[in-house]
Parts: structure tokens; C-alpha cells; sequence
């Protein structure tokens, strides 16, 4: 008599996207630590944009458990994270880069929170350096009601001050985890910001759609910062993206308010870039504001329906972004301005 077919295996709860243009050389680490982690039920799909290193072979040959989403030309990283999701089947939707590497408890600790915590919709990582692990990149991304995003913590010492878990504005591109129902009700990245902020653009979706991002120190992801695009690209998207948010995701009452705040710090951005025009990353930064300004038509079409959405008060959204202080350090990247 023969043995009884084995149970399928369950369908997987959480899928992780890794995107990936020509990074061969960081995704052994990053798959490794993915094939490492201790929670199960879990796919794995990389989404590549078109590399021609050899990283399709690659994770063919070396990781057959990990689906290849393989894209005839480079979308960018939002339309190869988007491709990536399209493919994948989980509750939660975990956006990773290449030139990473996770703690093995990392997807047991997203999953946990999204568990315990109905009300949140996306959950952040812990982001340390790569090569300097007591640094941190991100305890979560802020807002500031200036118009700026920035890193929760980026450059500090890891001592501890970022071991609480409390809600933030919105988890950073690199290690971002969602439910997919929040996915499906505020939509997929927007491809028209290609790459950079377009993390920024989804948390501002979310958070007006009455969806809260909780950070949670025990999901732990080591960075390999700018391994990806370096100073030149992101200074361009930078220049453009960040006013591409404000047109489309700035509420109105909010800028009524806030408005000279707003002006102040794009202004100081803009002279910056003009007083360090020498710098290659400088002039991209310029380049980047022009192209922002000539495409806030489209923004402005695009934000009827966010701020149609949104579901929360005044009173929350200044609650849940930061003071301007030109201290902080932002996503801005001035000091880069003149390489």
C-alpha cells in the first residue's frame, strides 16, 4: 500500500521582494541571510531590472527556492518592486534591497508586530551600516512639516535610544513591510518617481488613508548605504522627487499653516545647490528641481485622490511629523553637493 500524498505546504505569509539591477555582488549575502531566517512561512522573489552582471544566473543556479521576476528592461525601483509584488502571494509585502543583509529573526519580528497590531499598516525596520554595525541608517523615516524627509537616527551611534517600538511616519524604501490590503487600498509605488522618495510618497498615501507605521527595533537589517545610485542619481531624484511629493501628498490645511517653513527650506536647497555648481552632484541637484517643477501638473492631477482619501485631522498629521531644524540631518545630502 503506498504512503498517503504528503500535505501541501502552506501558502506563504509573507513575501519578500528583493529589486536588484546588477547587484550580483551583494545578493549572496542578501539571500543567504533570507535563506537563514527563523520564520517559515515566508517566498522570496527578486525582481530584476534587466541586470547584465550575471545576477539572473545566479540566483538561478545558486538559489532555486527564490522566484526571479527577470524584466526585459529597467524599471526603476518602483516598477520593479511593483512587478515583484504582482508576482508574489502574501498577506504582507516586504520591499528589500539587494545590498542588504537581515538579522535571522528579522521577518519573524515584522510578522509578530503585524500580528499584535491590526491597526498598523507598515512596519520599519531597524537599519544599521553594513560596515559599521553600531551606526545606524534608519529607526524609521521622518517627515518634517518643512517639506523634508529624512532618517530617523541616520549617522548616530547605535546605544540603545532607538530600542522602543513606537509609531513613525513611514519606514524607508530599502526594508519596507506592508499589508497587502494597505497595498491594494492606497496603490502600488508610483512609477513617475522611478527611484528615490517614492518610499515618502506611499507613507504620506497611507498615513492620510488613516494607516500608521510602526517601528520595531527587533526587525534588524544591515545597509550597505548608497551601494545603489550613487551621489549624481540621487541627487537629481532628490531634486525632483521632493517636490513631486509636496505637490501631491502636502495637505492643504497643513501648507496654509506651514507654508514659510516650506518655501524657506526648498529655497536653502536651491541656493546650495547654486553656491556648489561646481560639484557634478550639485548641478544634478538643479537639474533634479527643474524637472520637479516642470512635472507639477501631473503631480497636482494625481493628488485629487489622495487627498480624497484621506480619513485623519489636522491635529494627527502634525502629531506624527517634525519640527524643521537645520540641524537634522536629511535625505537633502548637501554636504555631497560638491563632488
Amino acid at each position: 500500500m503506498s504512503d498517503p500524498p504528503a500535505a501541501p505546504a502552506p501558502p506563504p505569509r509573507a513575501s519578500v521582494i528583493v529589486i536588484n539591477w546588477n547587484g550580483a555582488r551583494h545578493l549572496p549575502a542578501c539571500l543567504d541571510s533570507l535563506r537563514a531566517q527563523t520564520y517559515p512561512h515566508r517566498e522570496v522573489i527578486v525582481a530584476d531590472n534587466a541586470s547584465s552582471d550575471g545576477s539572473q544566473a545566479l540566483v538561478r543556479e545558486r538559489y532555486p527556492e527564490v522566484k526571479l521576476v527577470a524584466l526585459p528592461e529597467n524599471r526603476g525601483f518602483t516598477g520593479g518592486n511593483n512587478a515583484g509584488v504582482a508576482a508574489s502571494s502574501g498577506e504582507f509585502v516586504i520591499l528589500l534591497n539587494n545590498d542588504t543583509e537581515v538579522d535571522p529573526g528579522w521577518l519573524a519580528a515584522i510578522v509578530e508586530a503585524f500580528d499584535r497590531c491590526p491597526e498598523v499598516g507598515l512596519v520599519a525596520s531597524k537599519m544599521l551600516l553594513f560596515d559599521r554595525r553600531d551606526t545606524l541608517h534608519a529607526a524609521g523615516d521622518t517627515y518634517r512639516l518643512d517639506g523634508l524627509p529624512g532618517n530617523r537616527g541616520v549617522w548616530q551611534k547605535d546605544t540603545g535610544q532607538y530600542d522602543r517600538e513606537e509609531y513613525v511616519f513611514g519606514a524607508c524604501g530599502g526594508a519596507l513591510a506592508v499589508r497587502r490590503s494597505v497595498w491594494e487600498a492606497v496603490g502600488p509605488l508610483d512609477d513617475d518617481f522611478f527611484f528615490s522618495a517614492e518610499d515618502v510618497d506611499f507613507a504620506w498615501r497611507a498615513q492620510l488613508a488613516g494607516y500608521r507605521c510602526l517601528y520595531t527595533p527587533r526587525a534588524v537589517v544591515y545597509h550597505h548605504l548608497a551601494a545603489t545610485g550613487g551621489d549624481v542619481t540621487a541627487s537629481y531624484y532628490n531634486g525632483r522627487n521632493f517636490l513631486y511629493v509636496l505637490a501631491k501628498d502636502y495637505p492643504g490645511d497643513l501648507f496654509r499653516r506651514h507654508w514659510r517653513r516650506v518655501l524657506a527650506a526648498q529655497s536653502r536647497i536651491a541656493w546650495e545647490a547654486l553656491r556648489a555648481w561646481r560639484g557634478r552632484a550639485a548641478r544634478a541637484r538643479l537639474r533634479g528641481i527643474m524637472a520637479g517643477l516642470r512635472g507639477l501638473p501631473k503631480m497636482l492631477r494625481k493628488r485629487r485622490s489622495v487627498q480624497a482619501a484621506r480619513c485623519v485631522s489636522l491635529a494627527y498629521l502634525e502629531s506624527i511629523l517634525t519640527e524643521s531644524d537645520l540641524t537634522e540631518a536629511v535625505r537633502t545630502g548637501p554636504d555631497h553637493l560638491q563632488e
